[in-house]
């Protein structure tokens, strides 16, 4: 293999991002349904030939990191061979590493003949069937009650698609046109992919495309084992819990010991819980990529993400524990929940070894909600599906952001006129939820409150969340932010407090409420400026009394304005307890 000089890499590096990049525009654009087209549920990559991960766009972290995983176990599993203008379609979550929604599409590229490379996406559906719409049931005790399995199998071939399968695919989902509307657009990206990755090796020829890619792999390698290295020896241990299982009101503990050794570091999750009979258990693809993400965050973002970040890193988990279930456990929550609770773990350990780095608690739910029935004027089935964003932790020398989605999704706000314009459902509200961050010298993010009211005859609501009863926790004298709730109010009035993990039956004039959970804070509230207090409450992020007692800071309500005597007198006081 001969050498490249330096430059031309990191022209190949940009073209290979770009990539993924330009693929990702092309599923938005081309799909059919709100949660990718406005959600952005998708994510992109390129491999080489053997099946590294070379490049990534910038979509969600629990894809992007279980897609290495998916692309070795497809390697593994599928015993055909993937000629050009083929592409092989999957979903099982023991091969693909995340749950049944997400739809992984693979297509090869061949220049000359030869196998240069493959162009991969995974695009979460907002329903492949299973006991309830969306195919996230909090309370599922097998996987074949999430939906249909796909295992690899040739989706596309010579180019055209395979309409038995199609046909039988589509059968078994709820809304058959977006399904297979979503399906074109996965293939429309990779179509895309392998159109872009032939032009960047027809440009600078085989031989070079594939130094290259070597090249970028090595250069991370490289700079990850440098920040490893910073980092001080040692084997550090930390622990978080699932607040229960969907089908039993008992905690699920996640433990891990991290471990740096020279430029090497491993994660060893054993004293994890064993499995469990509800949708919480996570595919190891899962839990693999919380490991990514968490390193990359603590370390430098900015080292191109790809095979070589992962060489220096071992991951230990026990099988049979949540982390590393087996066959047929169900692992809907496993990919949206019990992942943000692996990071929360991750990120408690990290904050013993790099404490500047690492956030607080962030609210550590994707708050996934799905409802659907029939609408009365098509007769067709609808389905719906979201996730809610919340707080993100306080971090050294900032405050957590505001009403965001956090860590293991990157997904964006589906905004409410969309969701009007395509489902029966109205919004009646949708703020920023006071006093829910955490308070600290660097306060946690607040969540939302968001509630809307159905306009159906009847629905079926599933709600899959965390962080009901187990606040996200502060760092260093920081507090914790507030629980996540989840209310049905009935058309007669009555108030229902719904489970983090349930379905239920919604009729018209039911409304949801949703109070999504605050970030923790960073370090102690008392020595948070009083003037930045202040401009939280005018922003009607923390209250009056919030100010005073958390912050011990005194604002009188008739100018809004801080009593600078009486903060310093009660500051002194709080600071005695």
């Amino acid at each position: 293999m001969h050498s490249v000089d330096l430059v031309t890499v990191e022209v190949l590096r940009g073209a290979l991002t770009y990539v993924a990049e330009e693929m990702g525009v092309s599923l938005r654009k081309s799909a059919y349904s709100p949660n990718i087209k406005e959600r952005l549920d998708y994510s992109c990559a390129i491999f080489d030939s053997k099946g590294r991960l070379i490049a990534q766009a910038e979509h969600i972290p629990v894809h992007l990191g279980s897609l290495s995983y998916a692309m070795k176990m497809f390697l593994k599993e599928y015993k055909e061979t993937l000629d050009e203008g083929d592409m092989a379609l999957f979903n099982d979550p023991y091969i693909s590493g995340t749950h049944l929604p997400d739809m992984t599409l693979v297509a090869p590229v061949y220049y000359g003949g030869e196998l240069v490379a493959y162009v991969a996406n995974k695009a979460h559906h907002s329903d492949v069937g299973g006991k309830a719409p969306g195919s996230l049931s909090g309370d599922a005790t097998e996987i074949f009650q999430e939906g249909i399995i796909v295992p690899p199998v040739k989706f596309v071939e010579k180019g055209k698609v395979n309409r038995d399968l199609a046909r039988f695919i589509i059968s078994n989902v709820r809304t058959p046109e977006v399904r297979m509307g979503d399906l074109r657009a996965q293939i429309a990206a990779n179509n895309l992919g392998v159109r872009r990755v032939l032009n960047i090796a027809e440009r600078y020829g085989l031989e070079t495309l594939n130094s290259a890619m070597k090249a970028i792999m090595d250069y991370s390698e490289a700079r990850m084992r440098a920040r490893i290295k910073e980092m001080p020896e040692g084997t550090y241990e930390a622990e978080d819990f699932l607040e229960d299982t969907g089908v039993e009101d008992k905690p699920v503990r996640i433990k891990v010991k991290v471990t740096v050794e020279g430029s090497n570091i491993t994660f060893n999750y054993d004293g994890t819980d064993p499995q469990v009979e509800g949708p919480i258990n996570a595919p190891l693809g899962v839990t693999l990529s919380g490991v990514y993400f968490a390193l990359i965050s603590i370390t430098d973002p900015t080292i191109p993400v790809n095979d070589g970040c992962f060489r220096p890193v071992k991951v230990i988990v026990p099988e049979g524990c949540i982390l590393n279930p087996k066959k047929p456990v169900p692992v809907a929550g496993g990919n949206v929940e019990t992942s943000q609770r692996n990071v929360d773990v991750l990120f408690k350990a990290f904050s013993k070894i790099v404490p500047e780095k690492v956030c607080a608690a962030g609210q550590g739910t994707m708050n996934n909600v799905c409802v659907g029935g029939v609408d009365p004027e098509t007769g067709k089935q609808w389905t719906f599906y979201e996730t809610i964003a919340g707080g993100y932790g306080g971090r050294y020398g900032m405050d957590g952001a505001d009403a965001v989605h956090v860590h293991m999704t990157n997904t964006m706000n589906t905004p409410i006129e969309a969701i009007e314009a395509s489902y029966p459902i109205r919004f009646l509200e949708y703020r920023i939820r006071r006093d829910s961050g955490g308070p600290g010298r660097w306060r946690g993010g607040c969540g939302v409150e968001r509630s809307w009211m159905l306009l159906a005859p009847s629905a079926t609501l599933s709600i899959l969340a965390e962080r009901t009863k187990t606040s996200p926790w502060g760092l260093f004298g920081g507090k914790p932010g507030a629980k996540g709730e989840y209310l049905i109010k009935k058309a007669d009035g009555r108030i229902v407090k719904l489970k983090s993990k349930c379905v239920i039956k919604m009729k018209r004039g039911d409304v949801l409420v949703i109070r999504t959970p605050g970030g923790g804070g960073y370090g102690d509230p008392l020595l948070r400026d009083p003037r930045l207090v202040l401009k939280d409450v005018l922003d009607d992020k923390v209250s009056i009394e919030s100010a005073a007692r958390d912050y011990g800071v005194v604002i009188n309500p008739k100018d809004m304005s801080i009593d600078w005597r009486a903060t310093e007198n009660l500051r002194e006081r709080l600071k005695t307890r």
